[in-house]
């Protein structure tokens, strides 16, 4: 790819990016949120086809003009994006074969589509069968199933993007040791990750990006290939601590749990919460710890507004006052407030505007006698946009348009704007770069320096043991273990997860 510039109304989202892949390699692509890592990537696959943007692609030492996805999976290009495109109603065998059925005279060969299904599905080592509806599968085996998708068309070229995003560490580990199979059967690979431990993992080559212009590109058979340096390149600058650094000083008890049971939200016979009790003290950041699965959102989400779950039974106090959190509203009154880690179907309007989203939360703040004041949302959501750092030409932008990281940085500044004692963030830094991450770090350590609580769930121990006080482990359901910021390993906290 050469000198390709791609613009979009009001922003410049390429500008001249130059790009070189090796047959046969694995191709890391990094960059921070919004740095133009899809972009280019939805040029180079005919999404944004030839003719909106300016550049040159050579493929096969030819100069290739794709005017569709058509046209590019017609030379074996294929892309995985970060939201998986499968029908989930769907079997997986229908999935496969969707719009490249195996058919004579408009009629399908289900005899021969299955038969090429169990052989895909036994490529990137699936044992369910092609019968199977994709709804039933976890997001791993669904990511395996994207790709069994893609050879079965050829692919030459695998593009994918973030994706052990959303994915477990067991399910992460499986799908990168597939792709280092699949570059000994030839199949050429781009990878987009913030993941960087799994970037120096599986690549050959790591370009960055920043800015949507190319800063670096790294050979791992050259040089030894450094998160550090590779952090250096993505944000500009050297960031030794990953964390910011604050003063710890818990106050008094601001807000505690007793005795919280939830049951399965359609099954009323399956428990799901066990007697948990906990408590976050004022300027406090409390970290729950578990695997995916251990019932950590189901907890978060019955908290707030019994969002999940069904006979919920326990006391909340927050101020030394029992509260009602027994619906949303209720619980935003009580001072509370959750950023889910769905922050695409459950955290954001996506077809409506920055500002439309953060004043979501507190529209009383914004109105009189049940009028929006439409001057005073644009003058809250500009003092969002620049106390959070949101890349955005203009408030009025629609949320759809924005990176992942300023996405949640929308989210975050919804429920800031509700002004809430207790923040809960649920997995809050899922699926950003480095340095959006960091500027998240940074407004937790400012919500903790006003005395608020703010509990923290995440999949990424390091995470957690870098930002939290306290750490609550969490496995199947209940809490197994407590331990301080002295105490906190990642060996410890996994001891506590599998002895229980």
């Amino acid at each position: 790819m050469k000198d390709i510039t791609k613009t979009f109304p009001g922003v410049k989202a390429l500008n001249q990016v130059n790009l070189q892949v090796r047959e046969g390699e694995i191709h890391a692509l990094v960059g921070e949120n919004g740095a133009g890592k899809s972009t280019l990537m939805k040029v180079l696959s005919g999404v944004y086809p030839s003719g909106t943007y300016d550049g040159e692609i050579h493929y096969d030492s030819a100069l290739a003009q794709f005017s569709s996805i058509a046209d590019s999976e017609e030379k074996g290009i294929i892309i995985i994006h970060q939201e998986l495109a499968l029908v989930p109603l769907l079997s997986i065998a229908e999935n496969l074969f969707l719009g490249n059925e195996i058919a004579a005279r408009g009629i399908v060969n289900w005899h021969e589509t299955m038969r090429r299904s169990e052989g895909l599905l036994e490529k990137v080592g699936l044992s369910e069968a092609p019968t199977t509806i994709v709804e039933k599968l976890g997001v791993g085996k669904q990511q395996l199933v994207e790709i069994a998708k893609a050879l079965s068309k050829k692919v030459r070229l695998l593009i994918l993007d973030e994706p052990t995003a959303a994915l477990s560490e067991a399910d992460s580990q499986a799908l990168l040791d597939l792709m280092l199979e699949l570059k000994t059967q030839g199949v050429t690979q781009i990878i987009i990750s913030h993941k960087l431990n799994e970037v120096r993992r599986v690549a050959d080559t790591v370009t960055v990006i920043r800015d949507g212009a190319t800063v670096s590109t790294m050979a791992s058979h050259i040089e030894d290939i450094s998160e550090d340096k590779i952090v250096r390149d993505m944000v500009g600058r050297d960031m030794a601590h990953r964390y910011p650094e604050r003063t710890r000083k818990a106050g008094e008890t601001l807000m505690s749990v007793s005795n919280w049971n939830v049951w399965h939200p359609e099954h009323a016979d399956r428990q799901v919460i066990h007697d948990i009790s906990f408590n976050v003290r004022r300027g406090e950041v409390v970290g729950i710890a578990g695997l995916m699965g251990s019932g950590r959102t189901e907890l978060a989400m019955s908290l707030f507004g019994r969002s999940y779950g069904q006979n919920i039974k326990g006391d909340v106090e927050i101020g030394g006052q029992r509260v009602d959190v027994s619906s949303v509203p209720r619980a935003i009154a009580a001072g509370l407030a959750y950023v889910t880690e769905d922050r695409k179907s459950l955290g954001l309007v996506l077809d409506e505007s920055i500002q439309t989203n953060i004043t979501l939360s507190n529209l009383e703040a914004v109105s009189a006698n049940a009028i929006l004041n439409s001057k005073e949302e644009a003058k809250v959501a500009n003092s969002y946009r620049e106390a959070l750092n949101i890349r955005t030409p203009s408030v009025r932008q629609r949320v759809v348009n924005l990176s992942g990281g300023n996405q949640q940085k929308v989210v975050l500044s919804k429920w800031l704007f509700a002004e809430p004692d207790i923040l809960i963030l649920d997995e809050p830094t899922r699926g950003i770069d480095v340095g959006a991450k960091y500027e998240i770090y940074g407004i937790i350590n400012d919500l903790s320096a006003q005395d608020k609580g703010v509990v923290m769930i995440s999949s990424e121990m390091p995470e957690l043991l870098g930002m939290c006080d306290r750490i609550y482990v969490m496995n199947e359901g209940a809490f197994v273990g407590e331990l301080t910021a002295n105490e906190a390993s990642q060996e410890r906290i996994m001891s506590l997860i599998v002895t229980h």
